[in-house]
Parts: structure tokens; sequence; C-alpha cells
């Protein structure tokens, strides 16, 4: 007897005989069939609020990163300017700019509203005028030419148009088109409008419906004649190599352009949109949190129906030696299995849709023969989706934290079981 009472020994946590009993527990037996309706209802939740969260915040950080590379790659960071006199020295500013470490272009142009005729019909557009290799280094449009070529833009004396507003127009490469600007030469009777021919040189495709339907571009020594500003341009665009970090820039690039110069940088010019973007993109994780927690609230109620069930088992196990710290084990294991496994298919099943986005709004719009996200309400020609991984984890960690936080009180509630009060009326 005193032989078998020295080599029994107490087993650690975690044993084997506890992940025995919660595994079997998590297996429905027909007695069971409701608590394990709601163990597959509480694992379909999680699955579910977690891969939600993923699409939806990639999908956000996506339109995110498109909308403001082509707003940014088009239109500059930091938009400088002389106060009150013609910006005739616009060559010397961008070579100082120029020298600021950091900056990576600045990008002389002039910029105006005109009136495009075709022989098929007439649009407003605004037209920008730039040398050919600053709209070279602009791999926003540069990149994107899908007819024609930049080659010769300088001397050519052709345009740049956008695909949406080719079609408007109904012009191909090699057409002519008109412009008419509101403002041209002062004659006895007022100001006549300004207007010229110009040959369709090349036609891009940004992206962006806003742009490829409102944005032409010209040499800066057309648009110089065009616009009667011999010798001047209207604004610098400058580009730095990293646009979160402006404000660090701001004071050597004011110093660099001097003191009778404005800046005004991308935030804020654009910063009704851009908080506009966070404010929703919080919210929305907010929102959808409220998904992952419902499920957790899930797993308590059916973690305290599978306890009341398994009152009887857990008084033979007291009565056979197992500890409360062993009983509580068992639980949090059966529960936390839940989440843990319905987190990891959430997971996969996020980055799964996320990889594929643009894949399945094709077959979606094929199926139901509608154009989903459409280009002139979403100002994006294809669906997208960033995987921060950032924010993929911290989705992950917090859902699991949620679901093992649940599994708490019912695993604490099972340890405090009385055996001889469950056994009484047995």
């Amino acid at each position: 007897m005193t032989g078998a009472a020295s080599t029994a020994r107490e087993t650690g946590p975690f044993a084997a005989f506890e992940w025995m009993l919660a595994l079997r527990y998590l297996r429905a037996r027909r007695r069971e069939g409701f608590i394990s309706v709601i163990a597959g209802f509480s694992f379909i939740g999680i699955m579910l609020g977690v891969a939600t969260l993923i699409i939806v915040m990639s999908v956000m950080n996506g339109f995110r990163k498109e909308l403001f590379d082509k707003i940014l790659g088009l239109n500059g960071h930091v938009i400088v300017r002389p106060l009150a006199r013609p910006f005739t020295d616009f060559d010397d500013a961008s070579r100082r700019l120029l020298e600021v470490q950091g900056v990576t272009h600045a990008i002389p142009l002039i910029e105006g509203q005109v009136l495009i005729l075709s022989p098929a019909t007439s649009t407003g557009a605004i037209v920008r005028g730039m040398r050919e290799k600053d709209l070279k280094s602009l791999e926003t449009v540069s990149n994107t030419i899908y007819f024609g070529t930049l080659d010769g833009f300088d001397d050519g004396g052709g345009i740049v148009i956008g695909s949406r507003l080719a079609n408007a127009l109904n012009v191909m490469v090699g057409g002519e088109i008109t412009l008419v600007a509101p403002r041209g030469a002062s004659t006895p009777f007022g100001t006549a409008p300004r207007q010229k021919r110009y040959r369709v040189a090349a036609i891009f495709e940004i992206g962006m419906s806003e742009y490829d339907s409102s944005i032409a571009f010209i040499s800066l020594s057309e648009a110089q004649r065009f616009f009667n500003l011999e010798a001047q341009a209207s604004v610098l665009e400058v580009m730095v190599a990293d646009p979160d970090r402006i404000e660090r820039l701001r004071p050597a690039l004011q110093q660099a352009a001097g003191v009778d110069m404005i800046l005004n940088d991308w935030r804020q010019r654009n910063a009704t949109f851009y908080n506009t973007l966070k404010i929703e993109r919080n919210v929305m994780f907010m929102i959808l949190t409220l998904i992952v927690l419902v499920a957790a609230l899930n797993i308590i109620s059916g973690m305290i129906m599978l306890v009341k069930d398994k009152g009887r088992d857990i008084a033979i196990l007291r009565t056979m030696g197992a500890s409360s710290g062993a009983i509580m084990r068992v639980f949090f294991v059966t529960g936390a299995s839940i989440g843990v496994v319905g987190t990891l298919a959430g997971f996969l099943l996020g980055v799964l849709v996320c990889v594929n986005i643009e894949s399945i709004r094709q077959f979606v719009s094929y199926l139901t023969d509608t154009q989903l996200f459409s280009p002139d309400v979403y100002f994006l020609s294809k669906l997208p989706a960033e995987l921060d991984w950032g924010e993929v984890a911290a989705v992950v960690i917090m859902a699991l934290s949620l679901s093992v936080l649940a599994t708490l009180y019912p695993s604490w509630r099972a340890a405090r079981l009385d055996p001889v009060e469950a056994l009484r009326y047995e």
C-alpha cells in the first residue's frame, strides 16, 4: 500500500487526460446536440468576424493607397507658388528645392481650365503645361500610356489626354481637337476667347475616372503661349521620397524656396478627404469588432450550458481525485479551442479573399449582371486590397484574447462545482 502511494504522483497542468476530456466534450453526442449547435455557431461567428475585419480593413487600406498614390502621383506633395508676383524664376527655385535632402522632383507647370472641342462633341477639362522630361518622370502618367508616345512632346505641339476624355470626345491618336480658353486677346469689343487646334499625341489611363476624364497635358512652352504667360509658370510641384513625413521637410523647403513663396502640402489640400478616410476606418473597425464580441458571448453561453450538462461528470472526476484546477483547464481548453480554430479559419479565409478580391468582384458582377464598385462612383477601375500584416496580427490577437476571456467564467464555475450537490439527486 505504501509502495503504491509512493509511486503515485500528481499530473501536471494540461496533462493528456485533460486534453482528451476537452476534445471529447467538443464532439457532438445525441443528448448534447443543442450544445454542439451553439459551439458550431460560435465557431462560424468568430471565423466570419475575423475574416470580415481583415477583408474590410484591407479593402479600405487599398482604397486609401490607390487614391493617394494617384492623387499625389499627379498633383505633387507640395505646391510652391510666389506671393503676388509673376513666377519667372521657376528654374532657379526648382534648382534650390532639388538640393533639399528628400526632394525627388520640382516640376514647373501651368494649369488652366479650357473647353475642348472635337468634331463630335465638346467638354470642359483642365490643361497642364509641362516639360517632356517632367511628364515622363510622373510614372502615374508615363507608365499608363496606352496609345501613342511622349517622345518629342516638347517639339511636336501635340496634346496628351485621358482615355475617358478621348472616349467622350470620340477621338484617337492622330485626331485633332480644339482648346478654347475664356481669356484671350483684348479687342475693342472686349476680350476674345483664345482657341487653338492640337493633334492628339498620346492617350493615358491612370485608372481613376476623375483624372482620366478631365486632365490633358501640353508642353510648357505651348502652355505659356496659349495662356499668354510668356516665360512664366503657375506653380512648382515638389515630390518627396516620403510624403508621410512632409511636416519635417517644410522648414527646409521654405528656406530653399524663399520667404516670398507660399507652400501648400498634400495634407492641407486633402485634409477633409484624409480625415474622413481615417475616421471611417476606425469606426468600421469598432463596428466589425462587435461581430467577434457576439461570437465570444456565444462561447460563454455554450460553455455555461455544457458545464450544467456535465455536472455529474465533474462530480465523479472530483471524487476520483481530479483537482479544481484540472477541471477548470478542461473546460478552458474546450472553449478556447473554438475561439482559436475559428480565429485561424477566419484568418485564412480573410487572406484568401483579399488576395483574390478583384477576381471575386468580377465573378459576382458576372453572376449578377451588374457593375460592382462602379469607377464613376468609387473613382477606381478595380477593387484594391492592401494587407497590412500589423493590422492582421492585431485582429487575430484581439479575437484570440476575446475567445480566451470568454472561457474563463464558465471554467471557473465548473471548478467551483460542489460534487456533493451535483450527485445528491443522481
